[in-house]
């Protein structure tokens, strides 16, 4: 990569610029498209014509490979139209964190970009996400482009989707010049691979948590063609490396975490501010989408358990999900902020999914708490992971929530002396935080394509 050593300045666009960029990518989309290549097959046929023999066989094997493609089964053909020709680059990180059901992914890399800035203050660092939550990065100071997630527009075909993706991220990489570029996603869009193969210039990197399900589904087989490193954060099971990831040199570090112990806000903070009594057993509860009127429901369970075992419950409302409305329940606070671990002090135990954050964030943070796995994920085996805690002895398992169930391991936790084991195993298990190594990492691949 090129570096002068001088301050390089933004990218520009003329007017010829954009329009040269824009057709380039427009006629390698339509080089590549299966309508482009089943009219190549009739224009041989046309220069020449003994290929007629043969059409009927050619174009049941295009047709074979396409929808292959379609299906990630084979590498998807394509046309490198090179729309950049400025090799160049700024002291710049793009990361680029999707939104799944949760903040995992966005979270992650929030926690990447306070360490990078801690180790080069004069580091650019732009995000490029489909995260709604963009407040956060104001907060943080981190300049942001946003692009909704497919879903949010009424029928848009994935094709257009892609496309915007391409465009947009092929001009914040001329705009910005960055010298790395960080994926965190479970599954890469074809937009962004089709703006990344080109820039071989940048250096390619793909945060990706290793696989926990054997079963689970599997990527495009071409995807990692795109990308030259693999980050693979550890976990408490192990993780399935598919075949595929080990042609790609990857790094594995420990779990990436938010928020540091130093950082957590004292006791008192959170309970002054939602009114609960100093000396109250407070649990937090974090279980997804559960509705609280449903009295069927896991977390309508969990309540009534708490209501009745005397203790306060904190039910942490996702910033992405809808409102939660209470009835009359004068034990029960609601509390929508980011991250919520910061709180974590003013916490006895916790009630919690067994996803990747919430997992490693109570283990490092000494919460004990009571885990309802998730079966439903597709890639991740939530059951697995908090088995290994409760065999350890710092999280109380629940696969099959009923009042009784919930009514035990609540009063096994209402135990001071239960909760101070529980702790005690805990920081044996916590392991330094990730985020740091990953941003050493970056800086040195930095340092290397000065």
């Amino acid at each position: 990569m090129v570096d002068t050593g001088e301050k390089i300045h933004y990218g520009t666009f003329t007017d010829d610029d954009r329009n040269i960029d824009k057709y380039k990518r427009e006629l390698g989309r339509l080089k590549s498209s299966p309508s482009f290549r089943l009219s190549e097959l009739f224009s041989q046929v046309a220069h020449k014509p003994w290929r007629l023999l043969w059409l009927p066989f050619s174009i049941c094997s295009l047709l074979i490979k396409i929808i292959r493609e379609k299906v990630g089964q084979k590498p998807r053909f394509s046309v490198s139209e090179d729309y950049s020709e400025d090799k160049t680059h700024r002291n710049c990180v793009v990361l680029f964190p999707t939104n799944g059901v949760g903040f995992g992914h966005f979270t992650r890399m929030l926690a990447v970009a306070r360490k990078l800035r801690l180790l080069d203050p004069d580091l650019e660092i732009v995000f490029f996400t489909t995260m709604p939550t963009l407040q956060i990065l104001k907060e943080e100071g981190f300049p942001a482009y946003h692009l909704p997630n497919r879903k949010k527009f009424n029928q848009m075909e994935p094709s257009t989707w892609n496309a915007i993706s391409e465009d947009m991220l092929a001009n914040v990489f001329t705009i910005h010049k960055p010298k790395i570029f960080v994926f965190d996603g479970t599954y890469p869009y074809r937009g962004m691979l089709n703006a990344i193969k080109r820039r071989d210039d940048i250096t390619r990197i793909w945060m990706r948590r290793p696989t926990a399900k054997k079963k689970s589904s599997s990527i495009p087989v071409d995807s990692l063609d795109h990308f030259d490193l693999i980050f693979k954060p550890d976990d408490s099971i192990e993780s399935v490396i598919r075949e595929s990831e080990k042609k790609l040199p990857f790094h594995r570090c420990n779990p990436i975490l938010l928020v540091e112990k130093e950082e957590m806000l004292d006791k008192m903070v959170l309970r002054n501010r939602l009114g609960i009594p100093k000396d109250a057993i407070v649990a937090y509860v974090q279980l997804g989408a559960g509705r609280i009127n449903d009295i069927q429901s896991d977390i309508s369970i969990t309540l009534d358990a708490i209501n009745k075992s005397g203790a306060w419950a904190v039910i942490g409302e996702s910033m992405l999900g809808q409102r939660i409305f209470l009835d009359g329940r004068n034990n029960i606070r609601i509390l929508r902020d980011f991250p919520n671990s910061k709180y974590f002090n003013s916490f006895d135990f916790a009630i919690i999914a067994g996803g990747y954050n919430s997992y490693h964030e109570a283990i490092s943070f000494s919460l004990p708490s009571i885990c309802i796995p998730n079966v439903e994920t597709g890639m991740d085996d939530q059951i697995e992971r908090a088995k290994f805690a409760e065999e350890k002895g710092c999280m109380i398992v629940i696969e099959d929530v009923s009042k009784t169930n919930m009514k035990k391991a609540i009063a096994q936790l209402m135990d001071e002396n239960v909760r101070t084991e529980m702790k005690e195993i805990s920081s044996k298990l916590k392991k330094p935080n990730g985020a740091l190594e990953v941003a050493e990492k970056l800086c040195e691949i930095m340092n290397e394509d000065s």
